[in-house]
């Protein structure tokens, strides 16, 4: 199998790969801008395109190259492929081309060409999960279009001159993909920790599932979504926020994640989601203590809970699927130890614990080590045929 061919064999090849690419094109731009005075033909206001790239741009990547390679596990059905996938990665180039350009063109065909790519992922997956009678999975199809909504309002806000819409949708879709992983996470984490433990002498038995805890941790999340977009006091947000801490912290010590501590593929995914529950804690309590901002809590999920997620489960994906052991690639460690310290100075310059300047720079440095790290140390293997000769 040729080169282009084993690209455009699986989604999460190329999507992985324009992740990891795109994620350091973003950060340089932002940096650049704050600190480099560089013009960006924005056409938004930066900060509202930083947030737009970086939660409809950036993560709408691995989120479409993880389902829709997963969805072939859940159901057996044949991957998007060829034509196909290379027509979807066009699609999502050209929302990306556009926002970098949207200065010179008109709102409306931004908004158009953006949009479009959600959209599509939704309606093929649930296609096919409908076709294969996997109706179970159909919740992540319905989490799409919440993304997709979310994006519409930030695109109205910027049309219409609304800063209420565009946090409306830049809110909405940080709780949204919080969903995503409370649902995903909460599948794959167990599991695959239970499997390693079993093979590696550990105690599997200890890996727990409490169908109770998983509906409670879905329904408060679910519930904190909601509860964000109604017109209600911001302590009712900050009461929902800490319920689905307590719950989502006692699910995430179920899974017993220390056991973990000697494989780093693994306790990167626990990690992950120990942000998403810190992240819920420090919204929760900054509804009550006006000193903690919501920068802090948005970067501890975004940076500290999304990003290492997606690098954790690229960096898995990419070696399991590609038909090699499952094993951290050389200079892995570093690449987590950068969207670590990315985390760590962001926050740390959210609450300005460190200067913002400073702060800002070295988690900027971070994230772009860790996401230069993954595009050089994956993207031969995604590109290139999988090693043990069979298709995919």
């Amino acid at each position: 199998m040729s080169q282009p061919s084993a690209l455009f064999s699986y989604a999460f090849r190329p999507f992985f790969i324009l992740a990891g690419v795109y994620a350091i094109a973003i950060i340089l731009a932002w940096i650049g801008f704050l600190f480099g005075g560089w013009p960006l033909p924005l056409g938004w206001s930066p900060l509202q395109w930083h947030s737009h790239e970086m939660i409809y741009g950036f993560v709408s990547a691995p989120i479409a190259g993880f389902l829709l390679t997963a969805m072939c596990n859940w159901t057996g059905a044949p991957p998007l492929r060829g034509a196909g996938l290379v027509a979807l990665v066009a699609l999502w180039l050209a929302g990306r081309a556009v926002f970098w350009f949207a200065g010179w063109l008109p709102g409306w065909l931004v908004a158009v060409v953006d949009l479009a790519f959600l959209p599509v992922v939704a309606l093929y997956a649930g296609r096919v999960l409908l076709r294969y009678g996997n109706k179970r999975n159909l919740i992540l199809v319905a989490v799409l279009a919440a993304l997709t909504a979310g994006n519409l309002l930030m695109h109205l806000g910027f049309v219409n001159g609304g800063v209420g819409l565009l946090k409306l949708g830049q809110g909405l879709g940080l709780d949204v993909i919080t969903l995503m992983i409370v649902v995903i996470a909460g599948r794959i984490t167990p599991a695959f920790t239970a499997n390693w433990l079993k093979m590696h002498g550990g105690r599997p038995e200890r890996v727990t599932q409490s169908v109770r805890v998983t509906q409670w941790a879905l329904a408060s999340v679910l519930a904190l979504t909601l509860v964000a977009l109604l017109p209600l006091p911001l302590w009712t947000e900050g009461a929902v926020a800490l319920l689905a801490t307590i719950v989502n912290g006692v699910r995430l010590y179920q899974w017993s994640g220390w056991q973990t501590r000697r494989e780093p593929l693994l306790w990167i995914l626990h990690l992950a989601y120990g942000w998403i529950v810190v992240a819920l804690a420090l919204r929760g309590l900054g509804a009550f203590l006006p000193a903690l901002s919501d920068s802090l809590w948005q970067h501890a999920l975004a940076v500290g809970g999304i990003a290492t997620l997606i690098l954790g489960v690229m960096s898995r994906v990419a070696m399991g699927h590609t038909g090699r052991p499952l094993a951290l690639r050389p200079f892995g460690r570093l690449m987590y130890a950068a969207i670590i310290a990315a985390t760590v100075f962001r926050l740390l310059a959210a609450n300005q614990w460190l200067d913002y300047r400073i702060g800002i720079t070295l988690s900027a440095l971070a994230w772009i080590l860790a996401f230069a790290l993954f595009v050089v140390l994956y993207a031969p293997i995604l590109w290139q045929p999988r090693a043990d000769g069979r298709p995919g």
